[in-house]
């Protein structure tokens, strides 16, 4: 039996709840959380009450999150978001602990720590279950609250606002005289030392022996929780590829994370494409750039029409500047007709060396990102594959 957690308690437009009419204002849809902005008024009354619901979109269903950066950024921008004299803050999940109490807890102990400079999780956590039972539900809840403490702790509030940007990398990048360092340097150590490293074990199903001819690199794998899976058909068994989903600032797996694809590889490359709705393709190396025994083939057919695997790629037209060359595609999958065709712009810049770790050109960097932007306007905000060697 289906038993539903969570109703939906807000309108998508205007609503009488009882005797209060609520109104939706305004949305605001970010990749880890949503902001709804209501205003709430009761029947017979002229005065309107504006409220703000900050909807964490981005917690598992079991467990925790993988790593506690959005939730902090979420907790920075309610707390942001709340006037000195605002009443209580609500706080829900489906049954009101668990998530609930994790929040509580390191909305407390952000204050504690910026004000007193300690924390005391275990005195908070004993102290807020004394109000409600099960306020955090399990061990894992409770090693998550210390992580996150942590990264609170070792990297501070790192948002810079945009009109301070100028002023602030120029202090970030100068050199301290005692300590020959940099904070920009100091800043890019911390997060190496927060950021975890993958285990083997999260990586298991790009170490299955069927798939490690589909790695150009066994040393750059995708996690398993991050891993874009294939759509198989009757007769098709392996759905890897070794791609990962990336988050943008607006919309969660906007971005697929792909090495440039292989001989043997290139039919699956198209079907990444395809099944995930991918509208553009950005191709960050070139096709005689390799460093290893496998060359960097072109995937493509310039002009023409061809067939690799299941997938049909038409030619359909090129333009080129200085710094990028664009190509049209038309693909279809011939086994899934019915699915239709997907139209797919490829973006190959040419400014960034085999030989350096950054493009030759910050203008024509920045000029690619606007031309992958406007063509993803264009065409309804489809996924976006980037690729390198």
């Amino acid at each position: 039996m289906y038993t539903v957690k969570c109703s939906k308690y807000w309108p998508d437009d205007s609503e009488m709840y009882g005797d209060i009419k609520i109104t939706l204002l305004k949305t605001e849809t970010l990749a880890e959380y949503t902001v709804r902005t209501f205003a709430l008024e009761r029947r017979g009354y002229s005065t309107k009450h504006e409220v703000r619901q900050f909807h964490f979109t981005s917690w598992p269903e079991h467990g925790v999150p993988y790593h506690a950066t959005g939730l902090l950024a979420f907790i920075r921008r309610v707390k942001a978001s709340t006037p000195p004299d605002a009443g209580p803050v609500v706080v829900h999940c489906s049954v009101g602990a668990g998530r609930t109490g994790c929040y509580i807890v390191l909305d407390v102990m952000l204050d504690m720590a910026e004000c007193e400079g300690v924390v005391d999780i275990y005195n908070c956590v004993k102290t807020l279950c004394s109000r409600r039972i099960n306020m955090i539900q399990t061990e894992e809840q409770y090693i998550f609250i210390h992580d996150a403490i942590l990264e609170a702790c070792l990297c501070g509030e790192t948002a810079i606002l945009v009109n301070e940007f100028a002023v602030t990398y120029k202090e970030m990048l100068r050199v301290d005289s005692q300590s020959n360092s940099s904070q920009l340097r100091e800043e890019f150590q911390t997060l190496n030392s927060v950021t975890p490293h993958l285990d083997v074990e999260e990586c298991s199903i790009a170490l299955l022996p069927r798939n490690r001819e589909k790695n150009r690199s066994m040393d750059v794998l995708p996690p398993d929780r991050a891993l874009a899976f294939l759509v198989t058909t009757e007769g098709e068994s392996n759905n890897y590829i070794n791609a990962a989903l990336a988050d943008s600032f607006h919309r969660q797996a906007a971005f697929i994370v792909t090495p440039h694809p292989l001989p043997g590889t290139t039919a699956d490359f198209w079907r990444l494409v395809f099944d995930y709705g991918c509208t553009a393709v950005v191709m960050l190396n070139q096709l005689n750039q390799s460093n290893s025994a496998w060359p960097c083939v072109q995937y493509w057919p310039e002009p023409g029409l061809q067939q690799y695997g299941p997938m049909e790629v038409e030619f359909l037209s090129m333009s080129a500047d200085e710094d990028v060359i664009t190509r049209l595609f038309r693909v279809k999958n011939v086994t899934r007709l019915q699915e239709g065709q997907l139209v797919v712009c490829q973006f190959q810049f040419l400014r960034w060396s085999a030989y350096r770790d950054v493009p030759d050109s910050k203008k024509a960097f920045l000029n690619l990102l606007a031309q992958v932007h406007k063509w993803q306007r264009e065409c309804g905000e489809g996924r976006t594959v980037v690729h390198c060697l």
